[in-house]
Formats: C-alpha cells, structure tokens, sequence
C-alpha cells in the first residue's frame, strides 16, 4: 500500500512528477478546468487541532475533483482504540488524510488501513506543506537544483521535513538555530546517510549569506519546560528582520509558515517586505495536496 507519510518514502523522480502535476492542476484551477481524477473517490478528512489551510486545500480540492468528502469525528486514538479504526474506516473510504497530534498513531494507523493514508501534519512531519512551498520556490525561481534553504528555529516538524526533503531532492538545507536546540545528532546522521543533497546545523545567523530561501516557525513554547523569557533570550538574536533579508541572494525570498508571531520569529518589517512571499506560496498547497491525491487514489495499490 502507497501512502503519503514522509518524503524519503519516494524517490526525487517520483516527487518531481508531483510538483509537475501539481503545475498542471495549477493551470486547470485556474481555468475552472479541474480534471475529475477524484470521482466515485471517497476522502475520509481526519484532523486534530485548529489549523485550517491544509484543511480547507484538501477538502475544496478533493471536491473539485469529484470526490465525495466526509469529515470525521473525534480525536484520533481518543474515543477508540488505533488497531480498530482503520478497519471500520477502510469499509467507507478509498483515500484517509489525517492530521494526527503523535507521528506514532498515523503510521500505525496506515499500517492497518490498507487504504491510501496522507500526513496533513504531525508532530514529526508536516511533508504537504513542505512540497507546496517547493513547487512555489520553483515556479518563482525556475529549477530546484543547487537551491539553499535556510530553516530559522527548532527541530519542529516543519524542520524535520525541510531536512527529509534535503535528503530526497539536490538542495542544501540548514538549520540555524540557537545552540541546544538542534536536531539530535542520531536523527540528523540517519538523514545524512543516504543524502541526494545536503543537510547542516549551525548556530551562526552568518549562514543567512547568499542563501535563496529562508524559512521560519514559531518560537517553542512555555510549556515545553522553558520560561518565556529564556526562549526571548535565547531566540531574538535569531529573529528575521528587514536587515537579516538583505544577506540573502538575489532572487531569495523568506517563507514565515503561518501562524506567524511578528516581534517574535518575524519583525513586523520583515513580514511587511516584498521578499516575503508566504500568502503566494501558500496557494500551491492547494495544488499540490490535489497532486498526492490523485496520485494515491490512482496508485495506491502499487
């Protein structure tokens, strides 16, 4: 069974031919042209927390392409046991997109599926968003081949699938952030191992230089075990500004995910720049998550 839970699942032959359909389906959005790739589909959407982007991509998107979409209830794990919902669920639906808090819990729900399952984000892995944002990066500048991507903040999932997809597609990604808070040496030598591109961790804001995207997430919470002002401490010199913008090359461009925090990852001048390019980029999700599905439902026997 073909599922859509993390970028090193696929080869980079593979993952172009998304982006390059995603394009395709780009141009038939556009054209109020959308193939019907999805009719006699049924798409089970499953999503834990308050995100409502990839949420609302998936479900117009599905629609579009004549699916019949059903939301489901509850919280994945919470309600019933994980080895006997992917059973009642694969009696239903042909195509499950789940949003799960744990990493855990969607991979052993795809385990016991046996339907085509889709990571709309986890606490691990956030792979949609990260291949909408490739198709954006490039559309705007032309080729991925040799692109440098620098990931400003902590090992959140959007960092994880940033590194993944380093380890799929001929890109350089970094990771700058404060020290102790890099990813862990045992994870990022399993992602070197077998590396198309290139993946590096520093602490040194220099290596903004020159780069052709920056990337941000949200600062890590008090909760986590931190007061607030240790994290202020330790994450305002990383913050992106207007100043920082000036060091990247000249076609770079910053991509803050959403939900940003301006006075925290992000100046208020930053986000204001023209080098900010976050709400264009954010409409090739749309395509994109349209591209994995239809690709899954076509081949999710393979």
């Amino acid at each position: 069974m073909k599922h859509f839970v993390s970028l090193r699942d696929f080869t980079t032959d593979e993952l172009m031919r998304l982006l390059d359909r995603a394009d395709v389906l780009r141009d038939a959005w556009k054209q109020c042209r959308m193939p019907k790739s999805l009719q006699n589909h049924r798409v089970a959407l499953w999503f834990y927390g308050q995100g409502f982007r990839n949420r609302l991509a998936f479900e117009i998107g599905a629609r579009e392409m004549g699916a019949n979409v059903c939301y489901v209830p509850g919280e994945l794990g919470v309600q019933e046991p994980l080895e006997d919902i992917g059973h009642y669920l694969r009696n239903w639906f042909t195509l499950l997109v789940v949003r799960a808090k744990r990493q855990d819990d969607l991979l052993y729900l795809a385990e016991s599926a046996r339907i085509p399952v889709i990571d709309a984000r986890t606490d691990k892995s956030h792979p949609c968003e990260i291949m909408g944002d490739l198709q954006f990066i490039r559309r705007h500048r032309g080729r991925l081949d040799g692109l440098k991507v620098a990931f400003v903040g902590e090992p959140t999932n959007l960092c994880m699938s940033w590194l993944e997809s380093a380890n799929v597609f001929p890109i350089q990604v970094t990771q700058i952030c404060p020290e102790g808070f890099e990813v862990d040496d045992e994870t990022l030598t399993e992602l070197q191992s077998d590396c198309v591109g290139e993946i590096r961790v520093t602490n040194d804001m220099k290596d903004l230089q020159n780069v052709d995207v920056v990337y941000t997430d949200c600062w890590p919470k008090s909760h986590d075990g931190l007061r607030e002002d240790e994290i202020a401490s330790s994450f305002l010199p990383y913050q992106i500004t207007q100043t920082r913008l000036s060091q990247l090359n000249d076609k770079g461009v910053f991509l803050p995910c959403p939900p940003v925090t301006r006075g925290q990852e992000v100046s208020e001048e930053a986000m204001n720049s023209e080098l900010c390019m976050d709400y264009q980029a954010k409409d090739d999700l749309l395509h994109i998550q349209n591209a994995i599905m239809e690709h899954l439902a076509q081949n999710g026997s393979l």
